[in-house]
């Protein structure tokens, strides 16, 4: 894999890149009664940072980052990407945003290339050739561009969802589990590629992770959910020097095991008052 040259490029701008305020999400159940995924969040992302957002299954990840691209509507809340309100006028923005997921599948009959370049003309990209030809290149891709997504293993299809992510050299990009299922060796690469990128472009990353190892290298920030709220937020260095522990994988089992809102009550006015001291 060739890695890309970095030109440090970071951005003036003052106002966040993803505002949240009350977002709230709620599902109908066959009961009857609503079920909360996320309740009532409020954060910002800071421009040309990396933020973790860590909980366990069930926390509400994956629904929040759905409602910062606009596949869910909140049932209640407003979330404004690069100072777009998403509710009005989120195609204004979403040319300058991508995603990826392992766990959102690409069309199986399409070889990869097909599939990079569907994408690739989706997002209006010019010179569409030259840049799978250096996705391919960057991420490793070239061996099997021609081989039928569906055929491809798991950490090849890892790969290639990422290298979707950065066709459009996203100004915000969301990451839900980027290394799931590499090596170790190919993930680290990775995690320098993205370093390496942010740096480059200035650009503002939301990373879901369940590798504290990973959040701990790359993260300027975290915010920690339990039960659809957010129940910490801080720098991981500082998580861990509050709760008293040595690595921020404890901090996360402290809050996952947490019973009630012991760890939301007094964690985040900790996390709060911190922030207000930067």
């Amino acid at each position: 894999m060739t890695e890309p040259t970095i030109t440090s490029r970071p951005s003036a701008a003052l106002s966040p890149a993803i505002r949240a305020d009350g977002l709230t999400k709620r599902f109908p159940a066959p009961d009857g009664r609503d079920v909360t995924a996320v309740d009532a969040i409020a954060f910002t992302v800071p421009r040309g940072s990396v933020t973790g957002l860590l909980g366990g299954n069930g926390a509400g990840k994956t629904t929040t980052i759905s409602m910062l691209l606009g596949l869910l509507l909140p049932t209640a809340g407003t979330v404004e990407i690069l100072g777009v309100d998403m509710a009005r006028h989120r195609h204004a923005v979403l040319p300058r945003m991508n995603f990826s997921s392992p766990y959102v599948e690409l069309p199986h009959r399409l070889t990869v290339r097909e599939n990079l370049t569907v994408y690739a003309h989706l997002y209006g990209l010019t010179c569409v050739k030259k840049r799978v030809r250096e996705l391919a290149e960057h991420l490793d891709l070239s061996r099997f561009l021609d081989r039928p997504s569906g055929g491809l293993s798991a950490g090849q299809k890892t790969r290639v969802a990422l290298a979707k992510a950065m066709l459009n050299d996203p100004e915000v990009l969301l990451l839900d589990e980027p290394t799931a299922s590499l090596d170790p060796d190919t993930a680290d690469w990775i995690r320098t590629y993205l370093e390496r990128y942010r740096l480059r472009t200035g650009a503002t990353i939301l990373l879901a992770s369940h590798n504290m190892l990973e959040v701990e290298r790359l993260c300027d920030s975290v915010l920690m959910m339990r039960q659809g709220r957010i129940v910490d937020r801080g720098a991981p260095s500082a998580l861990v020097a509050r709760y008293g522990r040595q690595t921020l994988e404890e901090v996360f089992l402290d809050i996952a095991r947490a019973s009630g809102g012991a760890a939301s009550d007094g964690g985040i006015l900790a996390g709060e008052a911190a922030d207000a001291a930067e």
